[in-house]
């Protein structure tokens, strides 16, 4: 009988250490899932566990902690970024009026009698003038652009709003001796983004594609929503291509970039769900723009 009292012994010890480590499992299981929602949703609560193994309670009580502590830096990151971007929107603001000024006063003496080295003088003030003033321009649209919080998606015609941006630099483009070469799609190619956004991105990446140019400009969309900007670029290097989307990064041969043009093309595009890049080969710099689109029979 004692072998059998003991195998019975045994068999319970094994089914009761079955059921722990069972109730083991979905106590950590529920820590993981509730663990994953915290990070994931900005939540205040905390991390419960109906478990009642006291493990698995420290366990949940030291995330909990943890927790907390990222919600402080969360919390202080997102003030200091807030504040930073309003400090950044007011100062390219209070600079724009002493600047226009500036100019102002610039226009005035280009009426009044000076010698030749006055001129040269003020022609190189001026020059500088016009950079600070683009520069600060572009500065207060970035860090309005970035306070911005949501899109306005509609849908759009991607071949009228690019055509519509295109129209608008003709008479750059007249300037610069450019006869673009566009080629669009007969039928529409629709997609859901924010026109202004949208807008901003062309204008932008147009903009940048005629002052890089040697003359040329080759302007590609297809179905899919892929459109590339393509000019001869002799005088830059694939180096300075790689910088072309860093912030205030300037180039040698275009001394009046601000290099914010093409970065707040590439935070629009993003925010868009799309993807922007630049390449170079052969002295022709490519920018290519990948944007989402859906079937015209959508709408």
């Amino acid at each position: 009988m004692f072998p059998w009292i003991l195998c019975g012994v045994l068999i319970i010890l094994v089914v009761l250490l079955v059921i722990k480590i069972l109730f083991l499992k979905k106590g950590i299981h529920d820590v993981c899932i509730s663990f994953r929602e915290h990070l994931s949703s900005d939540t205040n609560t905390l991390i419960f566990v109906s478990s009642g193994d006291r493990q698995i309670k420290k366990l949940a009580a030291q995330i909990n902690v943890q927790l907390r502590q990222l919600r402080k830096e969360r919390l202080r990151f997102q003030n200091g970024d807030r504040e930073l971007k309003e400090a950044v929107t007011n100062i390219s603001h209070d600079l724009r009026t002493p600047l226009t000024a500036i100019c102002g006063y610039l226009d005035l003496l280009k009426h009044e009698d000076k010698n030749e080295t006055v001129q040269r003088y003020l022609a190189q003030i001026e020059e500088r003038t016009d950079t600070m003033k683009s520069l600060t321009e572009e500065l207060f649209r970035y860090s309005m652009i970035h306070a911005e919080k949501a899109l306005s998606p509609e849908r759009l015609n991607l071949c009228r709003v690019l055509e519509d941006n295109l129209l608008s630099f003709y008479g750059v483009m007249q300037e610069k001796g450019i006869v673009p070469q566009i080629s669009l799609p007969e039928e529409p190619v629709w997609s859901v983004l924010d026109k202004a956004a949208l807008n901003r991105i062309f204008s932008n990446i147009i903009n940048n594609a005629v002052k890089y140019s040697d003359g040329d400009l080759v302007v590609k969309l297809t179905t899919e929503g892929t459109i590339t900007f393509s000019n001869t670029a002799k005088d830059l290097t694939s180096v300075e291509v790689g910088r072309l989307f860093d912030r205030f990064y300037t180039v040698e041969s275009a001394k009046s970039s601000t290099g914010l043009g093409l970065s707040i093309a590439k935070m629009l595009t993003e925010k868009c769900a799309g993807n922007i890049a630049a390449e170079y080969h052969d002295d022709q710099l490519q920018i290519k723009l990948q944007l989402r689109t859906e079937d015209a029979s959508d709408g």
